[in-house]
């Protein structure tokens, strides 16, 4: 399959799939609502789907079958009585071992957590999807801590793409994205520190969007600190959006989200027509791969002929990598802190690595990273005023291979030089999402990333839904 050939939006990995696997949400609650079709059958579905392809992919740390098939039957009542909860009401959901979830096990993917202990509240934004009915099947893989970019850990494993298994499928929320990508539940709840939901989107051809900080709340705050948000993956901008409108909204618990109400956040009906979009090219770090650039350069031209005003532009100057990669190796070494030195040991000892190199940062360096931070932040503010949305390679490179932290010969050292359109964006908060734009010689998928003013999530939303029928 070549890139010239290919439609975008066509998941190679759902050809297999059964078909009660590809719907969606409108079609499934359709489904619920008429009554052709059960949200125990949709559960059904999804679990056998993610035992089919666990073994080959590893998407999955755990399953709860008795869970999910007893919160279907709820919904199924519901929907028999013409109440259901919300728009997402049976839908089958997976969540992320990172987050906490009632009465699971959440491991972090490590092997130095307790494989006993139950956690004893839901998370706000898990709390926020279970009162929207939505059906937990099951825990989705990370790398330990969700530390970089790639998913892999000593405790469950290496994660790999569907669409060629040899390699990887991004991360830290790649276990979500295969699950998605696959069939094997509709709507994912991903985690995104520095492109944690825009890379394994990108590398797995899904659609993944990291809201504006503070739209989802969190609780407890991630080591990393402000950097780190919560969003929702799937395989269509319509899903990810009405998983966004469930978990999205004030919680207490979440001090660092603010007093503030941020809007809506349903999709804006937005043109290409005549829409002022900023072209971002070239990362602050990293080389851009050829048939990346490519593609998305082949993007822009189609958002140029359907009447799009683009102009290139250049994120305001600061040494983003720098800036970054301080912030994050301070979380680091905070997530580390506590753990006992026996069971640090068996710490991916690149984390490790990291969190040495944080711990040995100095209290100005760390404060005047905020100030740098904030500068930036301001920098970007300004810069969307001037266009509607920043167009960009949603990651420089396509997916490489698994294990493997950085592309090979690209002489990296760390897995945020070749993330360089990602990590700049949660500096800044600002809301950015991921759609498919082609795919390479190789038949790899590529993302388009889409970037608004923060709390413009609505926007960004309809521009994705709007490029997306542009390019399909």
């Amino acid at each position: 399959m070549t890139s010239a050939s290919a439609s975008p939006f066509h998941l190679m990995p759902l050809d297999d799939a059964p078909e009660l696997c590809r719907l969606g949400v409108a079609a499934l609650t359709d489904g619920f609502r008429s009554g052709a079709i059960s949200p125990v059958e949709a559960a059904q579905a999804a679990l056998a789907r993610a035992e089919a392809i666990n073994p080959r992919l590893n998407a999955f740390v755990s399953l709860d079958v008795d869970g999910a098939l007893a919160a279907a039957r709820e919904s199924e009542s519901r929907w028999r009585a013409g109440r259901p909860l919300s728009p997402i009401d049976g839908v089958p959901t997976t969540l992320k071992d990172i987050v906490q979830v009632a009465g699971w096990t959440v491991r972090y993917g490590s092997t130095t957590t307790d494989p006993t202990a139950r956690c004893p509240a839901d998370a706000p934004a898990v709390a926020k999807l279970r009162a929207a009915g939505a059906v937990f099947i099951g825990l989705t893989t990370v790398p330990e801590f969700g530390w970089k970019a790639v998913t892999d850990n000593a405790l469950y494993g290496v994660a790999r793409n569907p669409w060629d298994a040899s390699r990887t499928p991004g991360g830290s929320s790649g276990g979500a994205a295969i699950a998605a990508a696959t069939g094997a539940g509709v709507l994912h709840l991903g985690t995104d520190g520095g492109g944690s939901i825009r890379v394994p989107a990108s590398f797995t051809g899904i659609v993944g969007l990291k809201p504006t900080f503070g739209r989802v709340p969190a609780f407890p705050l991630s080591a990393f600190g402000t950097v780190a948000h919560l969003g929702p993956m799937g395989r269509s901008v319509d899903d990810i959006a009405a998983m966004l409108a469930a978990m999205s909204g004030r919680d207490i618990a979440d001090w660092a989200q603010g007093p503030g109400d941020l809007g809506p956040c349903a999709p804006t009906q937005e043109s290409i027509a005549r829409a002022k979009i900023g072209y971002w090219a070239k990362p602050p770090s990293g080389a851009v791969d050829r048939e990346v650039a490519a593609l998305v350069f082949a993007a822009v031209r189609r958002l140029e002929a359907l009447g799009a005003e683009v102009e290139p532009v250049d994120l305001p100057g600061e040494d983003h990598l720098g800036l970054f990669d301080t912030l994050w190796s301070v979380g680091a070494a905070a997530r580390l802190h506590g753990i006992d030195e026996g069971r640090l040991a068996h710490v991916d000892p690149r984390l490790r690595e990291l969190a040495a190199l944080g711990a040995a940062r100095s209290a100005p360096e760390l404060a005047l990273a905020y100030v740098r931070r904030a500068s930036f932040g301001e920098a970007m503010d300004r810069l969307l005023t001037r266009y509607d949305v920043l167009v960009s390679p949603a990651t420089a490179v396509p997916a490489f291979a698994a294990a493997a932290e950085f592309p090979g010969g690209s002489g990296g050292a760390w897995w945020t030089e070749w993330a360089g359109f990602s990590y700049p964006i949660n500096l800044t908060q600002q809301p950015a999402v991921s759609i498919p734009c082609g795919l390479t010689a190789g038949g790899l998928p590529v993302g388009l990333q889409i970037v608004g003013a923060r709390g413009a999530d609505g926007r960004v939303l309809g521009f994705a839904s709007a490029v997306a029928a542009g390019l399909g």
